[in-house]
């Protein structure tokens, strides 16, 4: 039982991280062939972890209504909306006052141009203030590097509207450096920390130092 519970799911995820990485530098149609059986197979775990995720989700929820916690209303609407959008997905073939002749029609595509996209940008809507909110503590100059993030924060933003051209030519141009050369750079660093995280955690996992995923944390 612990084999299968704990040395079997090491040795898979060691020779699939080691395969994953080998035919990269291996120019040859056998490795490609692999590469391509590798992807398919990564589509279909993706698809079991979908299924499980709704299923912890619909868990989480339902447990929520059946207690009837605060906001289990919110949690029963999450059941009301996965189903409809459930039935209408397999339902989705253009009958009834749909158009089947239009690729972009059926009542799946109708809910999610006139009722997820517009609850999105409500939610956006709402969320700018809190951005506003909080950008007006954080840029506040009490430091050198607060003073910094300020200045380069309004040049930024007067620069991205018609009136910092209006003021002078010197300020689009001065936002469009602080975005392409600061900006980037860090931008550029941190996506290679990230990077580096993330190899480093492959590898910690192909070796079997990082044991998280098997559910009972390292040992």
């Amino acid at each position: 039982m612990l084999f299968l519970r704990r040395t079997l799911p090491l040795i898979i995820a060691f020779a699939v991280g080691l395969i994953g990485i080998l035919v990269f530098y291996i120019p040859h149609s056998g490795a490609q062939s692999l590469e391509y059986e590798l992807t398919k197979w990564d589509r279909i775990v993706a698809a079991f972890a979908l299924a499980l995720g709704i299923y912890s989700l619909m868990r989480l929820h339902w447990g929520r209504v059946r207690r009837q916690q605060a906001g289990w209303a919110y949690s029963f609407l999450v059941f009301v909306g996965f189903t409809v959008m459930f039935i209408f997905a397999i339902y989705n073939d253009g009958h009834g006052p749909f158009n089947p002749q239009v690729a972009d029609s059926g009542p799946f595509v109708w809910m999610f141009n006139n009722v997820q996209v517009p609850a999105d940008a409500t939610m956006f809507s709402i969320l700018a203030f809190f951005i506003a909110s909080a950008a007006y503590r954080t840029f506040r100059a009490r430091t050198p590097e607060a003073a910094i993030l300020l200045v380069s924060a309004i040049i930024v933003m007067i620069g991205r509207v018609p009136i910092g051209g209006l003021i002078s030519d010197s300020i689009p141009e001065l936002s469009q450096w602080l975005m392409a050369v600061p900006n980037l750079a860090a931008k550029r660093g941190i996506l290679l920390g990230v990077s580096l995280g993330i190899v480093a955690t492959s590898l910690r996992i192909i070796f079997g130092i990082e044991r998280s995923y098997l559910g009972g944390g390292e040992e």
